[in-house]
């Protein structure tokens, strides 16, 4: 059965930021949770799932992108969720603004799909993981190297919202040009850059 996510994925120095961390750790410890497949920093807002009806995932997506324009954000620090598998991440601290864009794509997909427990919480934790899966092991030797690092206070605003099917983008809404790319116009850098022209534009007006 195919999954399904919605995230938001890295650009800018947030992006060059994360991924130079997430290869740094996997090359000193030796773990490759997060480099098995290509690195691509991002912070999941729903999912994984599965549902029937594709197109109606898509048209959810479209309609709340629809009501945002600029979702600020802070890659704030770093910390881990400690259960049955450890996982060590860039913390998130989110605006009000991407916790309501977050609360309404739990309350429409949530409906239409087979949802996670955490994607019903209030208190979603944001964040982007920097190493996961093989390093229960050495969890604490990584932690106390990433945690002795100075925090990025990185900010940066969401620009797209990513639709995820297997693993490969599906579809992507754009919140700056209000528009929805297929697979080959999100990957296209003519719209990359025309997207971050008008969110400069728009930062500047």
């Amino acid at each position: 059965m195919v999954h399904y996510l919605i995230e938001f994925r890295f650009h800018g120095y947030a992006k060059k930021y994360a991924k130079q961390l997430i290869h740094e750790v996997a090359k000193k410890f030796r773990v490759k949770g997060v480099t098995r497949n290509r690195a691509v920093p991002h912070i999941t807002l729903f999912g994984p799932f599965t549902i029937k009806q594709e197109r109606k995932v898509v048209l959810e997506v479209v309609d709340i992108g629809r009501e945002f324009s600029l979702v600020p954000f802070i890659v704030k620090d770093f910390n881990y969720f400690d259960k049955e598998h450890k996982v060590i991440y860039l913390d998130i601290d989110p605006s009000a603004e991407l916790k309501e864009l977050r609360r309404k794509l739990s309350q429409k997909l949530g409906k239409i799909s087979d949802s996670q427990p955490w994607d019903d919480k209030k208190q979603f934790q944001f964040h982007s993981t920097i190493a996961f899966r093989d390093i229960d092991r050495k969890f604490s030797r990584i932690w106390e190297y990433i945690k002795d690092k100075e925090e990025p206070n990185i900010k940066q605003h969401l620009l797209r919202i990513t639709i995820i099917k297997g693993k490969r983008i599906l579809y992507e809404y754009d919140l700056i040009l209000k528009k929805l790319l297929n697979r080959k116009q999100a990957l296209s850098r003519y719209w990359l850059n025309k997207t971050i022209r008008n969110y400069k534009d728009y930062m500047a007006s």
